[in-house]
């Protein structure tokens, strides 16, 4: 059984990491926790209300929950936000997809699989 859900990393990253190891985001340090979403829709608004302002190309990663390993749970009351707490491993990825931006720089897609 799959339970996917959504995170974004600036695409950069993701490719400068070795695809064979677990991958932790730049935020981890400072939260202790991997930021998800849950729904293509919801992650362009959130995409748009924190990263908006960071210009560095991003991809959309889809994650598989159960697959992955780590611990899950979510913190918010309307269970929208998985948080994952310990590595993305490489096995859960199933796909990276990149975020469009519009003229101005918000995002407004998210690219084909």
């Amino acid at each position: 059984m799959t339970r996917p859900t959504l995170h974004l990393v600036p695409e950069l990253d993701w490719l400068a990491h070795d695809p064979a190891l677990p991958f932790l985001p730049e935020a981890w340090e400072r939260d202790g926790f991997i930021h998800c979403t849950d729904g293509d829709d919801e992650m362009l608004i959130v995409a748009n209300r924190f990263y908006a302002t960071d210009p560095r190309p991003f991809l959309l990663l889809t994650v598989d929950l159960e697959r992955n390993g780590s611990p899950w749970r979510f913190d918010d009351p309307e269970h929208r936000y998985p948080h994952i707490y310990g590595p993305i491993a490489p096995a859960a990825v199933l796909e990276a997809r990149p975020m469009m931006r519009d003229r101005k720089g918000c995002f407004d897609g998210i690219g084909a699989r």
